[in-house]
């Protein structure tokens, strides 16, 4: 027989359905597993209805994932590669960039809040690159703040008196 692995979150409700069998009062219980005491009352009426095996069986909340763990597993082996690698111009991931080579890679699109979950999930954390460029000519700068800018910046109207 080839068991599943299951979720924390499996994992959790039984913990809390032992406990509850064992006669354990609901707040010690939610205390003890790290959820809200009213969880573990939805959880004490699924299991006086089903049993311990109601609670292995509660479905996850919301929309399925669309992309699997070997699936996330691949789009961080690729994020770990260079941009440029990806056919991108600069050395800079970008939540688009990464969502172009999610689309690329397993063919769902993801906007970019959605995105940013991901990689939160995959570890990553926002990273900004360095204020100057590599490229940056100081010099040209201060002449086109010299000559150019003082022609472009609004001169005070007259009327404004």
């Amino acid at each position: 027989m080839v068991q599943k692995r299951l979720s924390e979150a499996t994992k959790k409700r039984l913990r809390a359905g032992r406990m509850l069998q064992k006669g354990k009062g609901c707040a010690e219980v939610a205390l003890a597993v790290g959820v809200a005491r009213q969880t573990v009352y939805t959880w004490k009426a699924l299991l006086d209805e089903g049993g311990i095996d109601a609670l292995r069986a509660v479905p996850g909340r919301g929309r399925p994932a669309q992309l699997d763990e070997e699936q996330l597993a691949s789009v961080r082996a690729a994020i770990m590669q260079s941009p440029t690698e990806h056919g991108f111009g600069t050395e800079l991931w970008t939540l688009k960039r990464v969502g172009a080579v999610i689309e690329r890679l397993h063919g769902v699109r993801f906007s970019q809040g959605h995105v940013w979950r991901i990689l939160g999930s995959l570890g990553f954390s926002p990273q900004k690159p360095e204020k100057r460029a590599i490229e940056r000519d100081d010099a040209a700068v201060r002449k086109w703040k010299r000559n150019t800018w003082p022609a472009l910046k609004k001169k005070p109207s007259e009327k404004a008196e």
